[in-house]
């Protein structure tokens, strides 16, 4: 120890005092550290901090600094950052309160003895101080961190909750975030601070790596806000502030983009919302929020599972049920045959069983249930009730079935090829109808084909909806690329970019494991028409693009000179042209176990389509049919 003093400059500084041999002495020398450093005014401060910094996040569940006075010490060099600008614009100190406020959230995040021993420490008030934006974003960024890690514990949720601004202050941070890193970092490459960009890349940086991470930060900002307004909704009496049209309307929208694939964002603070009966009713009153649960709900989006819990909770609630019975049913309905989704088991059945209640609830009431959605629930409960009955029916009895509707199919894919587009649907529909309900892989085949009719006659919807069904049979579930693909397509042409892309994304995932020929990436490449999807939503979902259109856009760096947040020029994309098929003509015939009339490409979008010849369209038609698996 003598002689580490002896070598360092400073004398009695941190890193010293952590190589001291004796446990005594050392627990002495930290605890007197952690006293004394707020009052001192020495250069070299940050050096220290950004050590504690690294071992709090390295061992966040280690007592020994918590037990000498860390949460005191760095509560204190907020206060201090805050309260004295001279100081804290001397040397690097700049930095500290940013450590200081990440060092408290990284040690109250796994143990709520931790938590607690923060708050009897006194962090709360100056994390609020930094959470009103008394300094800047990337402090808010660690300040809403660290009081959502201790808004989640019973023992110090009042705590935070006593400062009745915290949840107003939250609920603007979730709204602005994103403008507020857009506006103020990285809009203006000559005006970004010089520490947020060191903290931003860390030395590993560059303009372009500065703002993917500040795409990445932006997020987590506005996450970590709708994670501590999210401890707020479990409590009812917090509900009425939270529940504001203007909030819940942008909700579904905060997805955190795909840097955080791991975060419930919006969608999650919705399912807490609409656990109870208080927050349910708001949620029915927005439209446009019913609209936006039934597209995540028929997604592929990893929390998929979320929305189908709000609509099944929306329909249960008598209160709430006539409300949103038309656009959750259709929804549900599509949703009805899935098996598996996360840790929910036997989720077609709940959703079965819910619509069949949902009718028998509103029997009494006059007019409750449209006859157009009340038949499709009937329908439903037919077909699972044609699924009982196929169990007791003779297995010859089902093989003729099986070879009916397969002889239908192909009349179905011969008026296909023939450019009778609305025949070959009507014939698998009729396919449908004959095709024994465990024949999972030919229903599978059989939806997805009337997809993609639904795309060439222009139904989108309905597209959406077949595609799916496919979807939810498959084995297992949102794994069917062929259907992905389609659905990506109907998506895109009713603008919803965010669905759109997430299904391209994973359509290109499945195509690099399938062994379909047709299907699988030579040298791994990704299908010239999915890049083009992909690239073309990911402009769309572009997670500044609201602030960027509101700021008057910004060249955005690696992106071939696109201008992000402009209506750019998005030319023509189409799926699988004659130039990408790359087959001679002849069609192809899978194993009898798979897809075995599945198409993998459409004919384009319609304005280009309505400008082709007759002629043409037939050749389209015919070169179609020549890549499908007849």
């Amino acid at each position: 120890m003598e002689k580490a003093q002896a070598d360092c400059p400073y004398p009695g500084c941190f890193f010293c005092v952590m190589k001291e041999g004796n446990p005594t002495k050392r627990r002495a020398s930290i605890l007197k550290f952690f006293r004394e450093l707020p009052s001192q005014d020495d250069d070299g401060q940050v050096l220290p901090i950004s050590g504690l910094w690294n071992t709090a996040m390295a061992h966040p569940n280690d007592p020994e600094f918590i037990k000498l006075g860390i949460f005191e010490c760095m509560a204190a060099l907020i206060w201090k950052g805050l309260k004295n600008r001279r100081w804290l614009s001397h040397d690097q100190n700049i930095y500290i309160p940013y450590y200081a406020a990440h060092i408290i959230g990284s040690y109250t995040m796994n143990l709520e003895e931790f938590a607690e021993s923060a708050v009897h420490a006194g962090v709360i008030p100056p994390l609020v101080e930094l959470l009103r934006g008394r300094l800047t974003w990337v402090e808010q960024r660690v300040a809403v961190r660290a009081l959502g890690h201790l808004a989640t514990y019973p023992s110090t949720f009042d705590a935070v909750a006593s400062h009745g601004e915290i949840l107003e202050l939250s609920i603007q941070l979730a709204l602005s975030s994103l403008e507020i890193v857009y506006s103020h970092f990285y809009q203006f490459v000559d005006r970004r601070l010089g520490y947020h960009c060191d903290l931003l890349t860390r030395g590993m940086g560059g303009m372009e790596m500065e703002s993917r991470k500040a795409e990445e930060w932006a997020s987590q900002l506005q996450c970590w806000s709708l994670q501590l307004i999210n401890c707020f909704a479990f409590k009812p009496e917090f509900l009425p502030d939270i529940c504001k049209p203007e909030f819940l309307v942008k909700l579904p929208s905060m997805w955190g983009g795909l840097v955080n694939e791991n975060s419930p964002a919006g969608i999650g603070l919705l399912r807490t919302i609409c656990q109870h009966k208080l927050g349910r009713g708001p949620v029915a009153n927005c439209p446009a929020v019913i609209e936006a649960l039934c597209n995540i709900a028929r997604s592929s989006d990893d929390w998929q599972y979320m929305a189908i819990d709000c609509l099944i909770w929306l329909l249960q609630d008598a209160s709430t049920c006539h409300k949103v019975v038309d656009k959750a049913v259709p929804a549900l309905i599509d949703l009805a045959e899935i098996s598996t989704l996360g840790d929910h088991k036997r989720l077609g059945d709940s959703i079965a069983n819910v619509l069949q209640e949902c009718v028998q609830s509103q029997e009494t009431k006059r007019n409750a249930i449209s006859s157009h959605i009340k038949e499709q629930i009937v329908e439903l409960l037919s077909s699972k009730q044609r699924f009982k009955w196929e169990k007791s029916m003779p297995k010859e009895d089902l093989h003729i079935k099986q070879a009916a509707a397969l002889v239908v199919k192909l009349e179905g894919n011969s008026l296909f090829s023939s450019g009778n587009i609305a025949g070959a649907a009507s014939k698998y529909s009729e396919a449908l109808s004959l095709c024994p309900m465990r024949s999972k892989k030919e229903r599978v085949v059989l939806y997805s084909n009337r997809a993609q009719c639904h795309l060439l006659l222009q139904q989108p919807l309905a597209a959406i909806s077949d595609a799916t069904r496919a979807l939810s049979l498959h084995n297992p579930p949102n794994r069917h690329a062929k259907s992905l693909w389609r659905r990506a397509q109907a998506y895109d042409m009713i603008g919803l970019a965010k669905e759109s892309l997430l299904d391209a994304i994973l359509f290109i995932n499945e195509c690099s494991q399938s062994n379909d020929p047709d299907l699988t990436m030579k040298q791994n490449k990704v299908p010239d028409y999915a890049e083009r999807l992909v690239k073309k939503q990911m402009r769309a979902a572009w997670l500044f693009r609201e602030a960027a259109v509101k700021h008057g856009g910004v060249r955005c760096e690696g992106d071939g000179g696109d201008v992000y947040g402009q209506e750019a020029d998005d030319s023509e994309w189409e799926t699988a042209s004659e130039s990408d098929i790359g087959h001679d003509g002849r069609g192809e015939a899978d194993d009898d176990d798979d897809d075995d009339s599945e198409w993998k490409n459409d004919s384009g979008r319609k304005e280009k389509y309505d400008k082709t010849s007759a002629k043409d369209k037939n050749h389209i038609y015919n070169v179609m049919h020549a890549e499908n698996d007849v």
